[in-house]
């Protein structure tokens, strides 16, 4: 494996610079978007039970808890609950984009890495085709071994760069999905205690008259 890698010559580094850093962010994404540490069970249940002006303090102290997306979401919603359910939406939606920032965090960096290794693959192989020509100019096309060197050199290259690039393309696409379930889950669970709050005021409005 060291021999080939270094038959490979020196866009190898930069290429095995790349996968290690693709394998840190797939190994962290995989953690950090698992559902039940986002879509926390406690704080799904108390937006699902919420159903007075009592139940306030309780849900706060348990978003307080956990420090993710989700129950940040949540407890901002509590805290401005007396607003009007546009303006509430209005500040759920600027928060949002915020925390999906957290959810999409390592995402460009993924598919930059699907983006570049490809091509610097091609450009391993580049070099070592001139490598090639420089060895056919200078000693004619009979030092098979020479060329065989060069060619093999652009082929490593092309193979690695396809290689790291493929299966992080993948991890891309399969991480921007999940972040993208996750966050209209957030917002399915935001609105649904909007919602709440709405019909809870116009109740004690209700009653008030």
């Amino acid at each position: 494996m060291l021999e080939l890698f270094e038959r490979g010559g020196i866009m190898m580094y930069p290429l095995a610079l790349a996968s290690i850093i693709a394998l840190a962010l797939v190994i962290e994404r995989l953690f950090a978007l698992r559902k039940r540490k986002i879509l926390i069970p406690e704080i799904v249940s108390v937006v699902k039970n919420f159903s007075s002006e009592k139940d306030m303090d309780l849900a706060k102290s348990i978003c307080e808890k956990y420090d993710s997306p989700f129950s940040n979401i949540i407890k901002i919603s509590l805290d401005h609950y007396q607003l009007p359910k546009a303006d509430i939406r209005e500040i759920l939606e600027d928060e949002g984009r915020q925390e999906a920032r957290k959810l999409e965090k390592g995402l460009v960096a993924l598919e930059t890495i699907a983006a570049i290794s490809p091509l610097m693959g091609l450009l391993g192989t580049v070099i070592g085709m001139v490598r090639v020509f420089d060895v056919i100019k200078d000693q004619g096309i009979g030092q098979t071994a020479a060329l065989s060197g060069g060619i093999s050199e652009a082929l490593l290259t092309t193979v690695s760069g396809l290689f790291i690039g493929i299966p992080v393309l993948i991890a891309y696409y399969y991480f921007a999905s999940k972040s993208e379930n996750l966050i209209l889950d957030i917002e399915k669970y935001s609105n649904l205690l909007v919602q709440k709050f709405n019909a809870l005021k116009s109740g004690t409005t209700n009653t008030d008259n």
